[in-house]
């Protein structure tokens, strides 16, 4: 009976031991380096957004402001900005105006789009439209876009490209910028 049993039971072991066991449909893309902040690529760059309104600067971030920013920013992002910070000839675009958006006043509020319309839930980077706007006697809104990538389990701020209407005095996004 012991060995009907077994006999019963190999067939059925090897059969299950045949499937594979599902993997996910992207990989862990690297390590992460610095600290990063809970959410998906929507939260986080919302969260990034709240605290630039909060805590607006013209030009690059200093030191400490960058150390706030970083759990927002992608490891390259981060070091882009460090590097542009120790420049002692920094350019004129790099020393005055929002960087991190179109509009050289930069905004005073922000709203970024649902990453639940993106089709590809298993993406490595995401672009994000974020509305935002300027109040104060003359209201302006306008759309940018924030480039989301995923470094390890966290999403990161990777770039923004300056989408509005009018055109951004240092170029067409925000790593363009830096590297000039």
């Amino acid at each position: 009976m012991k060995n009907r049993a077994f006999a019963v039971l190999l067939p059925a072991a090897l059969l299950l031991s045949a499937c594979s066991t599902p993997e996910p449909a992207y990989q862990d893309n690297g390590s992460r380096t610095g600290p990063c902040t809970e959410g998906g690529p929507d939260v986080v760059a919302q969260k990034f957004y709240a605290l630039r309104t909060e805590h607006p600067t013209q030009g690059l971030p200093d030191a400490q402001l960058l150390a706030q920013y970083r759990p927002y920013l992608s490891d390259a992002l981060y070091q882009k900005l460090l590097r542009a910070n120790a420049q002692n000839d920094k350019s004129a675009d790099l020393r005055q105006g929002d960087l991190f958006s179109s509009l050289a006043a930069g905004p005073t509020s922000a709203s970024v789009a649902d990453a639940s319309t993106i089709p590809n839930h298993d993406a490595r980077n995401i672009p994000l439209r974020v509305s935002l706007r300027r109040d104060g006697d003359k209201a302006l809104e306008w759309q940018d876009e924030v480039l989301m990538v995923r470094e390890g389990s966290c999403w990161a701020v990777d770039d923004v490209r300056y989408v509005a209407s009018w055109p951004h005095p240092a170029g067409g996004s925000l790593s363009q910028t830096i590297e000039k």
